[in-house]
């Protein structure tokens, strides 16, 4: 009966191990190339300590095998994505600008920053909401709740129009899903909140973007080739546990939880590089009728996290601020997630590991901080981006909420 189970053990274990490209992460021939990609992309792992495990996992026997298994997957699993050879170029770190979008638009007067606006106007509280929702919270109020909707639907129509499926997702997975997807669950670098496993009796998260909750749905299943690629979108409400004390991100520019559409697709290996461009492009025409500046970054490779091969950003002018901001973002993660997650495909009676992308169809609040320093006028009303007056049911500017009054701030009590 041990025997038997022993054997069953290391079959479910081997299974997994062998998802990974073992003769390229596992060879010493390739420890030089595997270690500089860690260093630029300033990741975790430790290429080799992996070669060592996995030397002596070969030549193990199989009680030694059970004290060395699970740390080789472990530390597998902490090693990034290759990386582009065009970004591996980027040596001094910083992004390529690939085009400009749109001008700066002057103003006769000097522009207000979004968080200075919307308290004159009672659209927008961030401040000392202890009581209510913690730090890096916020409400909405009127109007600019409306915009919020607005820019969902917006995007909702872009993707529907570019044949994109819409999926709700869930907002607690599993542990073991997040880190699948690419992310870190522990450490300083960890934005993951968690339940309480002592009272949920599991290792859940909230979700801090849905495209772990759309890959999770995929989780070994083998597509036809004539399925793919598979465009996936989802509304959800992402959960981020990171913080900043820097004055550019104050207000509503980085917060605990905000309201995102998300796009999620899953190709073959020789469809992932032009779908990258297809997604980038797709973000380009959506973002371009709110009349925004915008400029679009192909990312170095400390910008890449674990799981992307590529990534382009879009950051848009805030007047207000007189900087940059990031508002979107597209990867091209190849099969990072694919192998973690078992997620696969089978061309002429051969199965392959999918590759994996994702894009940002709207990320609210920075789209809210864009359109409101970049609409405003001098006499207190903001302009809204024509392309939005029919999901504001007509309405075409924003003027100062008289509906709710404007309650007195209450510090939080210990």
């Amino acid at each position: 009966m041990l025997k038997r189970k022993t054997s069953r053990y290391f079959q479910r274990f081997y299974s997994r191990l062998s998802n990974f490209d073992l003769n390229y992460v596992c060879s010493r021939e390739n420890l030089e190339e595997i270690e500089q990609n860690i260093t630029q992309r300033k990741g975790v792992g430790n290429i080799k300590l992996v070669c060592d495990l996995y030397d002596r996992y070969k030549l193990s026997n199989n009680g030694e095998k059970i004290d060395i298994e699970n740390q080789l997957l472990s530390e597998i699993l902490k090693i990034p994505n290759k990386t582009h050879p065009d970004v591996m170029k980027y040596s001094d770190g910083d992004p390529k600008k690939i085009k400009l979008i749109g001008e700066k638009k002057v103003f006769d007067f000097k522009p207000l920053e979004f968080q200075e606006i919307t308290k004159r106007m009672n659209l927008v509280r961030t401040e000392q909401l202890g009581n209510y929702s913690g730090s890096k919270g916020y409400y909405l109020l009127g109007a600019m709740a409306s915009l919020e909707k607005a820019l969902v639907q917006y995007a909702l129509k872009t993707l529907l129009t570019h044949n994109f499926e819409l999926i709700s997702v869930p907002d607690l997975i599993p542990k073991e899903l997040v880190e699948n997807c690419g992310l870190l669950t522990s450490g300083v670098r960890n934005q993951v909140f968690f339940l309480d496993k002592k009272l949920h009796k599991s290792a859940l998260c909230l979700s801090g973007t849905s495209e772990m909750s759309l890959a999770g749905l995929f989780q070994n299943h083998v597509f036809e080739e004539a399925e793919l690629p598979l465009k996936l979108a989802a509304v959800s409400r992402c959960y981020r546990a990171e913080t900043s004390n820097l004055a550019e991100e104050k207000g509503l520019y980085r917060v605990h939880e905000f309201t995102k559409v998300e796009m999620f697709v899953i190709v073959t290996p020789e469809q992932s590089d032009s779908m990258l461009e297809y997604i980038r492009d797709i973000q380009e025409q959506h973002f371009s009728p709110l009349n925004l500046h915008m400029q679009v970054l192909d990312m170095p490779p400390y910008e890449l996290g674990a799981p992307a091969y590529r990534k382009y950003d879009i950051e848009v002018w805030l007047p207000g601020r007189g900087t940059f901001g990031e508002i979107s973002s597209c990867s091209n993660c190849t099969d990072y997630q694919s192998r973690r997650l078992g997620i696969k495909y089978r061309k002429n009676g051969e199965v392959k590991f999918v590759h994996t992308l994702n894009g940002t169809a709207s990320a609210i609040p920075r789209l809210l901080i864009a359109i409101t320093e970049t609409g405003q006028m001098e006499k207190g009303i903001i302009e809204i981006p024509k392309v939005l007056h029919k999901y504001m049911y007509g309405q075409e500017t924003i003027k100062k909420q008289t509906g709710i009054p404007q309650l007195k701030l209450i510090k939080s009590k210990k």
